[in-house]
């Protein structure tokens, strides 16, 4: 059962463009190091082959994730319990959502996502497989705070932000948007809103960049169709066969960084503004921060939220968190 209420337009100029995006490219370009936020990946192209990427082999995030949501499907179910509109941030995967579902009883699911054909698909894929669950989707940012669907208002809510996502961000920007998703959620709900998060860990190097530079380059295609997509909806001319992907682990911030680096001399514009980079130049695509026990519980309890438990897969790659929003009193 599929709700079309929920969806709603992103904000777009007169060109039909989201405004969100033309602002950021730009100011990103205007920077010594040029950069652009990760969510703009996520163009309907961008999210398709972001789900190839998780079928890689060297991707072991999606893998390792499901692992824990099936062989801890009873416990979950025990601590969130049934009854709960799951709200899932960003489209849900077809691996993993149909999991949880299937684990704990949910009253409703609500998707949220920008890219919004992806997000009709992917709603359509899970209704086909629980066809009596009311769903929801609303066409949104979900870094800022969102309104819900009036269906959803007074039922007790569990956030779904699944894949380590909260990782792509700077530990400013990331408590901001865990405050954002407890201001979604209603931390003032009688039954008190919770939050399943994904969080990668820190591990080898070697692991690491591979994950991120895979041998098929399906994440290559995945840096580069930002840029594509920069000069499809923002009248850019980035030379495109001049730009190669590379995956850099930065050790002094516990990260990977996503980077579309110039193979030479370039000029180009974008929106009717002119840019260059010199060869070895890079636009900085993407963060992707790993975290330790202690570093994901310091972020959680920053952003408003109480860590009641964490699990990891059987080769400690990654964790799963389930936290509880604090009471207003506690809540920064």
């Amino acid at each position: 059962m599929v709700s079309q209420k929920g969806l709603a337009l992103v904000d777009r100029d007169e060109d039909g463009v989201d405004r969100a995006f033309r602002n950021d490219v730009l100011e990103g370009l205007r920077q010594p190091q040029k950069a652009v936020p990760a969510r703009w990946f996520y163009d309907d192209r961008g999210s398709q082959l972001f789900e190839d990427i998780t079928r890689q082999p060297e991707y072991y995030p999606t893998r390792a994730e499901t692992e824990i949501l099936r062989e801890r499907c009873g416990e979950f179910a025990e601590l969130i319990g049934p009854g709960r509109a799951v709200v899932e941030f960003g489209s849900g995967s077809s691996v993993k959502t149909p999991v949880l579902l299937g684990c704990i009883d949910p009253s409703a699911y609500v998707p949220l996502d920008i890219a919004g054909d992806f997000l009709r698909q992917s709603v359509a894929d899970l209704s086909a497989k629980f066809p009596d669950l009311p769903v929801h989707p609303v066409e949104a940012d979900f870094m800022r705070e969102t309104a819900l669907p009036d269906e959803v208002a007074d039922l007790p809510k569990l956030g779904f932000f699944p894949g380590s996502t909260i990782g792509n961000m700077v530990a400013r920007t990331a408590v901001d948007l865990l405050r954002s998703m407890r201001a979604t959620l209603g931390h003032d709900s009688h039954d008190g809103a919770m939050l399943l998060i994904g969080m990668d860990l820190v591990k080898d190097r070697a692991v690491l960049e591979s994950a991120y530079d895979d041998a098929a380059g399906v994440t290559a295609a995945f840096n580069l169709n930002l840029a594509e997509r920069i000069n499809r909806e923002l009248g850019g001319t980035i030379p495109l066969d001049r730009l190669r992907h590379q995956a850099r682990w930065m050790d002094d911030y516990s990260r990977i960084e996503m980077h579309l680096v110039a193979t030479q001399d370039i000029a180009f514009q974008v929106s009717g503004e002119s840019f260059a980079m010199s060869a070895g130049e890079s636009i900085h695509t993407e963060n992707s921060h790993k975290f330790s026990r202690r570093s994901a519980f310091t972020l959680l309890l920053a952003g408003g939220w109480t860590p009641v438990r964490r699990w990891t897969d059987g080769e400690d790659r990654f964790s799963l968190i389930l936290a509880r929003a604090a009471t207003p009193r506690n809540a920064p």
